[in-house]
């Protein structure tokens, strides 16, 4: 393929009596979303509340943060779900990470989502870019979902690895990638480029859409390219997180092919 020329799931369930998240400080629940933070220490994670099932954990054991080993409905009061897993912590807010600093990587592989609103996606879209070794996801500051306790469990606690950064204005990140070499090509279901076709050697940033809606006409615009995974079904297009896996690891592919 010749390049395009360049132109300058686990939802929370608030347990009775339980204030929102945003009014309790940062939250977190279920045994992989709790592991990660206390093995990644890019937050502080202040206190632990265990069921006595969960607490035989040796990660829990050596985690040199108090844990106070009580009832499960007292985990579910404190973590705001029955997803808890019998494990529910209290730690600092989300440390986002700043979407300049992701491009100035050598060669970055980078997500964006253009108002991806739904938790469980975000999770999931997250526990895939860290698994592939991407450098980040990025998302906007407004009308998207945000890296919240529902997020953290459903990536499994890859966003405790995983650079996760807001910006203000996605197409004006996209434009941002471009003046400094970076390649972004947005995922399309009538995108006019097979998916394996581009050359993903140099920087690139994968863009996906919201939920339905897919990506928003100025987004779209700014990308350099729109590509397309093959449909050989009778529906016409995939879930974002499945389509952000399929993409990624097609990415991945390709680069280590290169």
């Amino acid at each position: 393929m010749s390049r395009p020329r360049r132109r300058g799931g686990d939802r929370p369930r608030p347990a009775r009596g339980t204030p929102p998240e945003a009014d309790r400080g940062a939250v977190l629940y279920g045994r992989n979303a709790v592991h990660e933070a206390l093995r990644a220490r890019r937050r502080r994670v202040h206190r632990i509340w265990a069921t006595e099932a969960a607490a035989r954990e040796p990660w829990l054991a050596e985690a040199g943060v108090p844990v106070a080993v009580t009832g499960a409905d007292e985990v579910e009061r404190r973590a705001g779900s029955d997803g808890h897993q019998g494990v529910a912590a209290e730690a600092e807010p989300y440390p986002y990470a700043d979407a300049t600093a992701l491009l100035r990587r050598p060669a970055p592989l980078i997500v964006a989502l253009d108002e991806v609103q739904d938790p469980q996606n975000l999770g999931a879209i997250c526990r895939t870019a860290e698994t592939v070794g991407a450098d980040g996801v990025v998302i906007p500051e407004r009308r998207a979902a945000q890296v919240t306790a529902a997020v953290c469990k459903a990536s499994a606690g890859a966003v405790e690895h995983l650079p996760v950064a807001r910006v203000r204005n996605l197409a004006d990140f996209l434009t941002e990638a471009k003046a400094v070499g970076v390649w972004c090509f947005g995922a399309a279901a009538d995108g006019a480029v097979p998916y394996l076709d581009p050359d993903f050697r140099d920087g690139v940033v994968l863009v996906l859409g919201a939920e339905g809606r897919g990506l928003r006409p100025r987004v779209a615009a700014t990308c350099d390219a729109l590509i397309a995974l093959p449909m050989r079904g009778q529906v016409g297009s995939l879930n974002v997180s499945a389509a952000a896996a399929a993409l990624l690891y097609g990415i991945l592919h390709r680069r280590e092919r290169a």
